[in-house]
């Protein structure tokens, strides 16, 4: 039985945990997080499994009734044991207890797991940004708290 523990963490949490996901080819640096987490709210959190670390999940504020989930993972070895799922309650419980109304998310079209696993958690497309490479193609999905 795996012992997991959701908490909240700091900006380098999230940066180390990033770094060891695969499909995150190129992380974003400090000056990114600085620039879209200043002067905003936001929650950043993290999933440790028997002590390792394990996902995190990270969002901010995009106006006062509306929650962005940013950025988010689960390492390949701690996937299919629910952790994706227990961060975005953790983070969806989090911000409507302080008034959100709906939560936002990007993915891109090749992450297939991303979009399934957002409309499965109840989000629903309201948008899609082209770009030259269908599998670029950026999926915005929205899901009312």
């Amino acid at each position: 039985m795996n012992n997991i523990y959701i908490d909240e963490c700091s900006i380098e949490d999230i940066i180390s945990i990033a770094k060891q996901i695969p499909e995150f080819e190129n992380p974003y640096t400090i000056d990114e997080y600085k620039k879209r987490l200043s002067g905003v709210p936001f929650l950043a959190l993290k999933a440790a499994v028997d002590g390792k670390d394990a996902g995190f999940k990270l969002g901010y504020e995009l106006d006062s009734s509306t929650f962005y989930t940013w950025f988010g993972g689960v390492l390949p070895v701690y996937r299919q044991i629910g952790l994706a799922g227990q961060l975005a309650n953790a983070q969806e419980s989090w911000a409507k207890a302080r008034g959100y109304k709906r939560i936002k998310l990007k993915t891109r079209n090749y992450l297939k797991p991303m979009l399934i696993f957002a409309m499965k958690g109840g989000f629903n497309i309201i948008e899609i940004e082209e770009r030259p490479d269908i599998n670029e193609n950026r999926i915005i999905l929205q899901k009312e708290l």
